[in-house]
């Protein structure tokens, strides 16, 4: 089970590296508050050697975010770029190196 540190850490990393893409605009999670949740989600994937592309997508789909104050709310998936996806992933492989 990982402890706060490990998360924090790992929610970190995700925080500076991914964004969220809205009209051109570059929303980083750790400034949309979605940092945390992501690294909360993903963690277990690392500890049990399940981590893929599909796995890591389909925690992605699994994460609802609210837009207009609460009008709409689409999956993360449909708001993160395919590039930041795959950087998602490369930065997860390589946190998991490190474990």
């Amino acid at each position: 089970m990982a402890t706060t540190p490990e998360i924090e850490a790992l929610a970190a990393k995700i925080g500076e590296s991914i964004y969220i893409d809205v009209a051109k605009w570059h929303l980083y999670l750790s400034d949309a508050h979605l940092h945390t949740v992501v690294a909360e989600k993903v963690y277990p994937l690392l500890e049990d050697n399940s981590l893929a592309e599909d796995a890591v997508t389909g925690v992605l789909q699994d994460i609802p975010v609210k837009l207009g104050g609460g009008k709409a709310e689409l999956p993360l998936s449909k708001l993160l770029p395919m590039q930041c996806q795959m950087t998602l992933i490369d930065l997860l492989e390589e946190y998991q190196k490190d474990m």
